[in-house]
């Protein structure tokens, strides 16, 4: 992997035209929000927007091999949705590679590379498997053709980027019809789509709306990514630390509580950044609704079907590498928590609001392809 600085690629307007011809869904949304700053296959390259150090430095993580691609989620260069795309863009890359090769030899080398991509992190392990079975799928089908493999997948990462994007707006439309007229929302992590969405839905029905920020350590995806979404769409954006949630809901009048989720069960437990589960047990205690954004998931039945990633602790002991313990104490990371259903008040989907304990009714009626 290469990091490449934002100023090489500020003249750079070269979008494949199957973006061109789309009636694209990122149009007034946030920058990092926009396509070509999430993930990107060009030129036998994926570039990635590194949300590690965002907005701090506007920085592009180079990938050449899509092995590199699984790194970087692995990683977190990019994190929440954003894998989603760089999954896709990884197929294209890995067409990309074996290119030259046979039928059957890029065949066997696609399959690799999909499995390789969709296991680069456990706990959302079945959404990457969705993407890159499908980019599978359209390489294999253009292969037998004939066809451009590459061409295939990007086609089809393009279309699954702004199928997502359309969805996530129908799930910020419910959305926005819980918070009041000047309500102050409280928000965790940084759910990517549904944030921009969320903006954008407020803005059209002018909504007064003031978010506040809990920072999301270690990786303060809250601090950096949410907050810098919400100002820049025009929203009064307030940061407060994870151990400030109680006083800002005592006393600042948080009128509701949102977060997505990397994963949504079917018996209503949710999986989401570390964290969530504290914030909704304050919210339950100040009688603050706590509302779960995002398409659950028809694979995971139970809590037991969710499994837990734990990372490096390192990242827990020091701040943008700086250590702030002595040498030899210890810490521990768990990537995600799990949140019960009686500590939610309704999962938004796009077809509405499901009580957490009626989530599998969801699939009750015909479901519109997500990923």
């Amino acid at each position: 992997m290469k990091l490449v600085h934002a100023m090489r690629y500020k003249g750079l307007t070269m979008i494949r035209k199957e973006a061109d011809t789309m009636e694209r869904q990122d149009k007034g949304l946030a920058y990092l929000l926009q396509y070509e700053h999430v993930a990107w296959f060009e030129n036998g390259m994926v570039r990635i927007l590194d949300r590690r150090i965002y907005p701090s430095v506007i920085r592009y993580v180079e990938c050449k091999d899509y092995r590199e691609v699984v790194q970087a989620i692995r990683d977190m260069v990019t994190q929440s949705a954003g894998p989603y795309t760089a999954a896709g863009m990884g197929m294209a890359l890995a067409a990309w590679q074996i290119r030259n090769a046979d039928q059957k030899e890029q065949k066997e080398f696609l399959k690799t590379a999909a499995e390789d991509i969709a296991t680069a992190r456990i706990t959302t392990a079945n959404r990457y498997r969705v993407i890159t079975s499908g980019c599978l799928q359209a390489a294999y089908a253009a292969i037998d053709r004939g066809e451009n493999a590459v061409e295939a997948i990007i086609q089809r990462t393009l279309e699954s980027l702004n199928r997502r994007y359309a969805t996530m707006e129908k799930v910020a439309e419910y959305l926005v019809d819980q918070i009041p007229e000047k309500g102050r929302v409280l928000t965790q992590c940084f759910g990517e789509t549904i944030v921009g969405m969320m903006c954008r839905v407020a803005q059209r029905r002018n909504r007064q709306v003031e978010f506040y920020h809990a920072e999301t350590r270690p990786y303060l995806q809250g601090a950096r990514l949410t907050s810098s979404v919400c100002h820049e769409m025009g929203f009064s954006s307030t940061v407060i630390t994870d151990n400030m949630v109680a006083y800002a809901m005592e006393n600042k009048g948080i009128s509701l509580f949102t977060s997505a989720a990397d994963t949504i069960a079917g018996d209503g437990h949710i999986a989401n950044k570390v964290g969530t589960m504290q914030i909704a047990i304050l919210a339950k205690y100040f009688h603050i609704p706590y509302f779960v954004t995002g398409i659950p998931d028809a694979d995971k039945r139970s809590k037991a079907d969710i499994i837990i990633e734990e990372r490096d602790p390192q990242q827990v002991l020091c701040y943008r590498g700086i250590n702030n313990t002595l040498p030899g104490v210890q810490a521990i990371y768990p990537s995600f928590d799990i949140t019960p259903p009686y500590l939610i008040d309704g999962v938004i989907t796009d077809k509405g609001v499901y009580s957490a304990y009626d989530v599998a009714a969801y699939f009750e009626e015909d479901v519109s392809q997500f990923y």
